[in-house]
This record gives C-alpha cells, sequence and structure tokens, in this order.
C-alpha cells in the first residue's frame, strides 16, 4: 500500500483573513473578510510539568497556555474595528470607551505556498483588543504605515468532535477546496463565501448583492 508524500514546502505568504461573530454558540451570525493581511502569528504555547521521586522523574504533564493572535494588516477598515471591538457608533462618529463589549468571534486565515497548495487556520473563538493608534509624519520619500491588531482565543465545541478545540488546520492542494470548505462549516457553521455574492455591512444596515 503507498503512502503519500509527505510536503516540506514552507509557506511563501498569507491570505484570506476571515471572521465571523460566533457569540456564545457555534454558528457564525455573518462571515467577513478584511483584505491585505501582511502578517500573522498564532502563539501556543505549552509547557511541561515534572513530578519527581526517588531521585528522578515519575511523571510528566503538558500545561497549556492561553492561544494568542497577533496580526497586521495594510490598513484595518473602521468598519471591521467596529464589529471585532464592539463599537458604538452614532451619527457617523464611531467611539471607543471603558464600557466597551467586544463580540465573540471566530477567525479563519490561509497560508499560502510556491506550489499553489494552501493551509488554513481555523480559531473557533476568541476576541480582539483595541490596536495601537500611531502616526507618523510624511518625509521625502513615500513610507506606508500598518495596523496590528491581538486576540486571545479559547475552547469552543466544534461539530462532530467529544471535546472542544481551539485551533483547527485543513490542507488543500492546488485547485482544491475540499477541506477548506469543510473547515468553515465546522469554525463557522456557514459555507465559504461565493464569489458571487457581496456583502457590504455597515453599523446600522447590512446589504447583500448577489452576482449574476
Amino acid at each position: 500500500m503507498s503512502e503519500e508524500k509527505k510536503n516540506y514546502h514552507a509557506s511563501t505568504g498569507v491570505d484570506e483573513f476571515f471572521y465571523g461573530e460566533v457569540g456564545d454558540g457555534i454558528v457564525a451570525d455573518y462571515i467577513e473578510r478584511v483584505e491585505y493581511l501582511q502578517t500573522i502569528d498564532v502563539d501556543m504555547p505549552q509547557d511541561i510539568t515534572r513530578a519527581y521521586g526517588d531521585n528522578k522523574t515519575a511523571e510528566m504533564a503538558v500545561s497549556n497556555g492561553d492561544i494568542k493572535v497577533t496580526s497586521a494588516f495594510h490598513k484595518i477598515p473602521m468598519e471591521d474595528k467596529q464589529k471585532l471591538l464592539g463599537l458604538e457608533v452614532k451619527d457617523g462618529i464611531t467611539y471607543m470607551g471603558s464600557k466597551d463589549n467586544p463580540p465573540y468571534v471566530a477567525t479563519i486565515f490561509a497560508k499560502t505556498y510556491e506550489d499553489g497548495s494552501k493551509e488554513y487556520v481555523g480559531l473557533p473563538k476568541g476576541l480582539f483588543t483595541r490596536p495601537k493608534l500611531s502616526g507618523k509624519t510624511k518625509e521625502d520619500g513615500t513610507e506606508f504605515s500598518s495596523e496590528e491588531i491581538e486576540a486571545q482565543f479559547m475552547d469552543r465545541k466544534i461539530n462532530g468532535l467529544d471535546e472542544e478545540k481551539s485551533v483547527a488546520f485543513a490542507i488543500d492542494k492546488k485547485g482544491e477546496t475540499t477541506n477548506r470548505d469543510a473547515l468553515f462549516m465546522k469554525i463557522f457553521g456557514k459555507p465559504y463565501p461565493s464569489t458571487s455574492t457581496t456583502t457590504t455591512t455597515t453599523a446600522k444596515t447590512t446589504t447583500t448583492t448577489s452576482g449574476a
């Protein structure tokens, strides 16, 4: 019986950052994309604890730390900040305050490879925190800024699994989308957004336009 050849290619890019509000459930209210993802780091710390006896190790156990995500974008649109951070919007003005209550969201992003394959990473439930505000004077040349935002994620119930999970992975070869589509159903409870349907969300209304 032949075994499938292992893939040792390293990723060379990131793409397709999606998020959706899940609250305390497992089905997202919507799926929204933030374009122009530049970098993203998912920190999944683990510590090993040892128990000793008779001058040697008697037992070891693994302790899992908090899942932390740091992502940088060319720009995070204000509409996405309003949703991710639970900001109040009134008369065209967006407000931040000590009583802001960001919603639980799920996210998915893709790591891309030179052979055309993609590895999708799903995080089923977490909270985003307010990004740092910064600016810089324009000098002789043009230099584009970027925006960074952080989040922490937790375990959540996923259909088909007995135990709650905090991270999920799916890999598709070039031209394939089977595992991507399955991951979207597991993380968002909704299918991968069709390219023929564009959803535009504002603070007050939601309009969906279907293409031909």
